[in-house]
Formats: C-alpha cells, sequence, structure tokens
C-alpha cells in the first residue's frame, strides 16, 4: 500500500456526487471501466488511452499547479487543474496533520468528480521535515546534513520524511535542494548539502528516501531535484542572481547533483529562479531540453518555480511571451500560485496559434500522468491515515536527534574544556539557547520562518538541562548577565535568527550582532571558559573574537531535537562532524571555496574530536571502484578518507574468507594492483592509516574478474550533444556487449590536432598528445550484460575548424 486509499476508480464520480467517503475497495477494474482504468495494463499504454480521451482544455488543465489559498474545490473539477500546493506557510486551520489530510481530499475528491477522474498532485516544501505543518519533526537543514557525511542517514530521514508526508496526504515533495552553494552571502546556502559537487551528488539518496523503492510502494512521495541549474553559484550570492561561468564550470560545479537524482529516478524537476549569464533559466531550452531532458536522460516532469515564468520578459505579470518561451523550454508543469485561469487561456491561444505545438503540450502531459499512474493515485488517491500518526512520531524524533548529533562540528577546543563534565555549575545564555523557532531556521511553519515556541521540540538549554542530570546547576540569562566565577563554564548559544531566500542575503557583514557580542562579552568578564555554539545557516566572521573562545561548536540549524546538541557538548555522542562548506577568515573573502587559493579561517571537512593524543583513526575510506581490468591487474579507485591530524596512506587487502592479504599501498586514493592469475575472481577492500598510526574502519569490498577467462566486451558509441565554431559537447554511451558484468571499463579516442578537452563529467579523463583515456567513475564502473551507461565531455577547437574526436574504443 502506498499513501493513498485504494477505490474504485470508475465508481468515484457517483461515490463524489452522492456525498460518500470513497472507501477502501479492490483496484481491480470494473466490467466497461475504460483501458486507463485497469492497473494491470502497462503506463504507457494507459497514458495513452488517457491522453487519446482528453480535450486540449483538461490537458491545459494537467499543466497548472495552483496555491490553496487561491482555488476552491469546485475551481479544481471546473478546470481540471492537474496540482495544487501549499506555499511556505500556507496551510490549513487548524495547522495539524488531521486538518491537512481533510484538506487534501478534498481537492482530490475534486479533482476525481471530473469526467476522466484525473487526480491531482498536492505539493508541499517539506525540505527539512514537513516543515509548515505543526508538530511535525524538524531535522536540520542540508548544510547540517552535509556535515554528517552520511548518505545512508539521509536517506533514512528522506524515508521518515515521506511518511509524514504521506500522513497528510500531499505526495509531492519540492525537495531535496540539490544546488552547491558557493557563496555564503546567499540566503538559501543552508539549503545546500555543501560547496563541492561531490557532497550534494552523496546526499541524492534522500530521493531514494522520499520515493521509496518503486513510486507507488508504501508512503511513496514523488520527489523533486531543485533549483536546477546553478542557483548556488550567481555572482556576489545574490538570491535569484545570475551564474556566470564558462558551460564547463557549470556542468562541471553544478550539474553532478542532479545528474546523480537523475540516476535515482527522481520524479520532478524544478527550473532555478536564477540565470545563466544573463539567460533566465525558466527559458533555458538548451538547458532544460537539451542537456537535462536529452542528455542526462530525465524521464520524468519539469515543474517552474513560483511565479518563475513571469520573470523571463522582464516586465511584471504573466505574458504570452513569458508562457511560451517557458513552455517550448521544456517546463511541463507551470506554478501559477494566484494567476493560474490567465496562465490558462494565455497557454490555449498560443497553442490555437500555433507558437506552441500539440505536440508539446502532449509530451508535458504524458510526463505529468506518468507519473500519476506511477504513484498509484488512480488506484488510491485518497490519504492512507496509517500514516497521520507518524507526523512528530516518537522514532522520527529519535532520527533527528542522531542527525544533529552528527551534524555538529567542533572548531575548537582549548584546554579541552569540552566535553563537557556533569557536576558543578553550568551557565547558558544567549537568545537561540531556548528557541525552538531560532533553532530550526527559515522554513519552519512559516516561509521565512521566525523565533520562538512555534512548534513542540526541544531547545538546546532543555538538551543541556537533561544532560547535566540533577547533580548539576543549569542556570540560563539570555543576555549573560548574572554569572560569576562560580561556574565552571559557559554556553553561550548564538548565532542568525530565521530567514529564507531574498531576505536572507547578507551583502554586508557575515559576523554576529551587537546582541551576541555583549552576550558573550558577559560572560568572558567573569572570567570562567566561554564554548560558543554558532545556531546559524552558513559561516560566520568570527575571526576577530575567536580567541577570546575557549570552543566553538557549528550546530547549523539543528530543528526541533536541540537534544543532538548536547549529546555532543557532554560528549554523549562524540563529535564526527566535517565543515561542508570552507569557513572564512573574512567576509571579503567571499566567495571562497576548497581549492581556490585563498586562506581560509578553517578549511572544508575539519572538524576535531574528543580524543586525548590521536587514537582516532580515520573515517572509512569509500568502496572502491575497479577500472582498467586485464587478465593481470586492475585499478581500484576510492572516496578519501578524513581525519583530524591526516591521512598518510591506503593499504588494499585482498579477502579470501575471513583472511586479509595487503596486496598494495598508496599515499592516495588510487592504486593499481597487479600480478593477478587471468579469469580469476578477487575481492578487494581498502584500510585507511594516519599519521599516528591508526587504522580506519574497512571500506566496503569490491569483486573483480580478471580477463583471460570470461567472455565479455564493450562498445563505445559516441553522439554529438551541440557544437559551434570553437568548441562541441559530445556524449559517450558504453554498453556491456560480452556475457559477464563488467567491473571497469576505459574508452579510448583521439582528438584532432589543435583541439582539447575542457570538462567532462561521469568519468576520469587523461589525455597524452591528441590520445585520450576514458575510465569509469566510482558509480558507473560496474555494467551488467547489455547494459548501458554514459559519459559526456567538451571540447574546444581553432574557430573554424569542423574536425571531430575519432576513433572510439572500448576496453
Amino acid at each position: 500500500m502506498s499513501s493513498r486509499q485504494w477505490a474504485i476508480r470508475a465508481a468515484v464520480p457517483l461515490l463524489v456526487a452522492a456525498g460518500l467517503v470513497v472507501p477502501r475497495a479492490s483496484a481491480a477494474p470494473l466490467s466497461g471501466a475504460a483501458p486507463y482504468q485497469d492497473p494491470s495494463l502497462p503506463v504507457p499504454t494507459r497514458v495513452a488511452d488517457l491522453m487519446s480521451r482528453m480535450t486540449l482544455d483538461e490537458k491545459l488543465g494537467q499543466m497548472t499547479q495552483a496555491e490553496r489559498g487561491s482555488v476552491s474545490n469546485s475551481d479544481v473539477t471546473t478546470y481540471r487543474l492537474g496540482s495544487v500546493l501549499s506555499g511556505g506557510g500556507s496551510a490549513p486551520s487548524p495547522n495539524t496533520a488531521a486538518s491537512w489530510a481533510d484538506m487534501y481530499d478534498g481537492f482530490q475528491n475534486a479533482a476525481l468528480a471530473t469526467p476522466l477522474g484525473i487526480p491531482i498532485l498536492y505539493g508541499a516544501d517539506a525540505v527539512h521535515g514537513h516543515n509548515n505543518v505543526v508538530g511535525a519533526t524538524i531535522f536540520p537543514h542540508n548544510i547540517g546534513l552535509g556535515a554528517t557525511r552520511d548518505p545512508a542517514l539521509v536517506e533514512r530521514i528522506g524515508r521518515a520524511v515521506a511518511e509524514e508526508v504521506s500522513g497528510t496526504g500531499v505526495d509531492w515533495d519540492f525537495a531535496p535542494c540539490l544546488c552547491v552553494a558557493r557563496n555564503d552571502r546567499w540566503g538559501r546556502t543552508y539549503e545546500s548539502f555543501g560547496e563541492t559537487p561531490e557532497l550534494p551528488s552523496s546526499m541524492a539518496t534522500i530521493v531514494t528516501g522520499l520515493q521509496g523503492a518503486t513510486l507507488n510502494g508504501p508512503a511513496s512521495v514523488l520527489a523533486t531535484a531543485k533549483h536546477y541549474v546553478g542557483d548556488g553559484g550567481t555572482t556576489g550570492g545574490v538570491d535569484q542572481g545570475d551564474t556566470q561561468l564558462s558551460e564547463a564550470d557549470l556542468r562541471a560545479i553544478h550539474l553532478p547533483p542532479f545528474r546523480a537524482a537523475v540516476e535515482r529516478g527522481v520524479g520532478s524537476v524544478m527550473i532555478s529562479f536564477s540565470s545563466w549569464n544573463g539567460a533566465r533559466l525558466h527559458g533555458h531550452q538548451y538547458l532544460i531540453t537539451t542537456v537535462l531532458k536529452g542528455e542526462l536522460g530525465f524521464s520524468g516532469f519539469v515543474v517552474s518555480d513560483w511565479n518563475g515564468i513571469d520573470q523571463i520578459d522582464g516586465a511584471p505579470g504573466t505574458s504570452a511571451l513569458d508562457v511560451r518561451t517557458a513552455v517550448n523550454a521544456g517546463i511541463d508543469m507551470v506554478m501559477v500560485p494566484t494567476a493560474w485561469r490567465q496562465f490558462i487561456d494565455l497557454l490555449r491561444a498560443e497553442v490555437q496559434a500555433g507558437r506552441v505545438t500539440t505536440a508539446r503540450v502532449d509530451d508535458a502531459v504524458r510526463r505529468i500522468l506518468t507519473k500519476k499512474f506511477e504513484l498509484g493515485l488512480f488506484e488510491k488517491p485518497l490519504t492512507d491515515r496509517s500514516y497521520t500518526s507518524t507526523v512528530g512520531s516518537a522514532a522520527h524524533r529519535a532520527l533527528a536527534r542522531e542527525a544533529v548529533a552528527k551534524s555538529q562540528v567542533v572548531l575548537k577546543n582549548a584546554g579541552n574544556v569540552l566535553p563537557l563534565a556533569r557536576s558543578g555549575k553550568i551557565f547558558v545564555a544567549g537568545r537561540s539557547a531556548d528557541n525552538i523557532g531560532n533553532q530550526s531556521g527559515g522554513w519552519t511553519i512559516s516561509w521565512q520562518g521566525s523565533s520562538g515556541n512555534i512548534t513542540p521540540g526541544t531547545t538546546i538549554l532543555q538538551g543541556i538541562r537533561n544532560s547535566a542530570g540533577s547533580g548539576t546547576t543549569v542556570t540560563y540569562s539570555q543576555d549573560g548577565t548574572g554569572i560569576d566565577s562560580s561556574y565552571r563554564v559557559a554556553v553561550a548559544v548564538v548565532g542568525e535568527t530565521p530567514y529564507a531566500e531574498g531576505q536572507g542575503d547578507r551583502p554586508g557583514s557575515l559576523g554576529l550582532d551587537a546582541a551576541d557580542l555583549n552576550t558573550i562579552a558577559n560572560l568572558r568578564a567573569s572570567g570562567v571558559p566561554v564554548v560558543v555554539v554558532l545556531v546559524s545557516g552558513r559561516p560566520l566572521d568570527i575571526a576577530s573574537q575567536l580567541s577570546g573562545w575557549n570552543a566553538l561548536v557549528a550546530a547549523w540549524l539543528p530543528g526541533t531535537e536541540g537534544q543532538g546538541v548536547a549529546d555532543v557538548l557532554f560528549g554523549t555522542v562524540q563529535p564526527t562532524g566535517k565543515l561542508p562548506v570552507t569557513w572564512m577568515s573574512s567576509a571579503s573573502q567571499q566567495p571562497i571555496n576548497s581549492g581556490d587559493g585563498k586562506t581560509p579561517l578553517f578549511p572544508y571537512g575539519f572538524g576535531l574530536t574528543y580524543a586525548q593524543g590521536d587514537s582516532s583513526p580515520p573515517t572509512a575510506p569509500g568502496t572502491p571502484a575497479a577500472s582498467a581490468v586485464t587478465s593481470s591487474s586492475a585499478t581500484l579507485t576510492w572516496a578519501a578518507s578524513s581525519d583530524d591530524v591526516g591521512v598518510t596512506g591506503y593499504d588494499v587487502i585482498r579477502l579470501q574468507g575471513s583472511t586479509e592479504t595487503t596486496v598494495a599501498t598508496s599515499a592516495t586514493a588510487s592504486a593499481t594492483v597487479t600480478g593477478l592469475a587471468a579469469g580469476t575472481s578477487y575481492t578487494f577492500a581498502v584500510y585507511a592509516r594516519d599519521a599516528a598510526g591508526n587504522r580506519s574502519p574497512r571500506s566496503g569490498t569490491v569483486s573483480v574478474t580478471t580477463g583471460g577467462g570470461q567472455t565479455g566486451g564493450c562498445t563505445a558509441t559516441a553522439t554529438v550533444q551541440s557544437q559551434w565554431s570553437t568548441g562541441y559537447v559530445i556524449q559517450v554511451t558504453v554498453t556491456n556487449t560480452g556475457t559477464t558484468s563488467l567491473t571497469g571499463w576505459g574508452v579510448t579516442f583521439t582528438l584532432p590536432p589543435g583541439h582539447a578537452v575542457t570538462g567532462s563529467w561521469n568519468v576520469t579523463m587523461t589525455t597524452s598528445g591528441q590520445a585520450v583515456t576514458a575510465r569509469n567513475a566510482a558509480h558507473n564502473g560496474s555494467l551488467a550484460p547489455g547494459a548501458s551507461t554514459s559519459f559526456g565531455f567538451q571540447g574546444g577547437r581553432p574557430n573554424g575548424d569542423t574536425r571531430l574526436p575519432s576513433g572510439y574504443t572500448c576496453g
């Protein structure tokens, strides 16, 4: 079962007309039911049958999304609307899970009362929990989840969010944000998992968590990869600004997380408000249709952002130019919260005038209906209220507490003031110590968020009191007054107050405000050691104050479960969080990112532990991937380990039962194992070592079968995606033509003289003169017989040279 009640599809309109509730029942089609109502038929067959019965207006309705506050149930029926959404803070009254379910079922029954009975999709921004609903579990914002470096945890969070969302009827989540935040001045930095493309790409596991193994499985919610593409790279960090990058850099930095989401089957993609080199993304046919739908093979549907198409022509409001440009660019569903009637009229006129083709409309509607069928909405249209009790459940709050603890990054710990002792007296200060709203941040109950007791949860102060126990005196004063030298330690919980996009941009100072600085000064005047806990959606400019603080912990925006912060402060949980972004030495360094040559206060990946000396081992290396497998050797690559004092090397081991034999060592995250027997299967894993001799946990294992004893082979087929006078973009499809699985592959080809590779994706590429060798990436090296994968590259050439690379060979 998924998050809808089973219903007898053909009988729904009569039941709705009679005012009856749709009961649970078998999904078997009734006698005389249309083919699209038969769940035993393939989805493409059902979609084709339904579309053959639809009028133009019914199709245009499917492409339209209206906001709940601007649409009635009767409007949904009359205009055959395809979707309704709740904007940030838009909720029924009272704002309870049950009220949401009632609201959803009302809209859905209105959709089912149409002649064809096409259900709606209901969308909401559940970006860190079902954050519009009072009482829901609020998880850390993405920047904190990025600090955990734990994709499996993020997938579990996605599953929990899907259950809570399903319990309110909502079937479409406008998450995850897979932006790569490159400038901390941007007000949406906290919505990013991190500043490097690898980190958000690894966290695309949340897509699987939200959607489940299949879209019609238990509590399956349609995920949305957003905001496509480059929203985190705008000049100056200006929200909805201009990302001024070459195509190669756009592809290398901002595209990989979307590729990862597409590979996980994400159901929808939302377009960014921003521009790329002056061109609005909402009208960018090349990036939406050619790259996303063509090159990446995205088969779901594309949705615009809130009134996003209005900005295409630069004039206020929705125009015919806005509509036709957006739809022709490849946007399938248009979010027009209030002006949805005007949108339908404009789109109808554009189609009738031939400026938007019926083929384009049909493609959009086909994509939308496919997801509705795959979600099982035609068979299970109403809220499955067995999930309603999961909203804010103890199990989900425990998961959130775990995530909070894993997200804490200890940046300074002079004199080992941390972990806190459970004895004596502790003084707590700061406006974010006892404030659920502040610690949850924006997109919590309302769009911009707000301070105060806005939803149930555990504040950081409450967590400290719980952890300290009855033998410890905990005193709280928001401004830090009242402290004296009798206290063992003072904890200042300070930082930013809630904000979301637009209002969250900080073009000027990035430091603490006067109130927070005065609070810390009051604590320091007592002579008591001061621990600063920063509650913020980004790094703050604190270098000039840091020397006066004994310890510093980045808590990010932890959400409702502040106990997780206290778990780390008291050492109940050892700190393992690592910076997902580079921490500036001053605001003048912005933008500052890993590898740009600027000297940070704390580098990307930094994070302390509580270990005395150095008994802390490195983190486990990533599971190795094999490439260049021959009859006697194989090259293994893996994701690097991290360590508080630095990784010094790796040991590659062969596993034979419980026996481990070291077969190679390397100072980098790659090694070639030689001396292997032909036609033999091997299992390898990797350990990391640090300067103190500590050894990491073992990586995952990879199995490799050497050549010479199997039937294998592969082909490489190149397709020109686009070209211009001085360059081109080529996609290469690699297919396993053998009878056994490939555990690694390589493609060689030749560049014409004067040409150069300027960027690549989904592959590791090396050049020697005009010869190019492309080896699989970690995620696409394994290919079953008959399976295919692809990689791409961009090349540069002399102006007017029309030649292209040639001689593609796979082996």
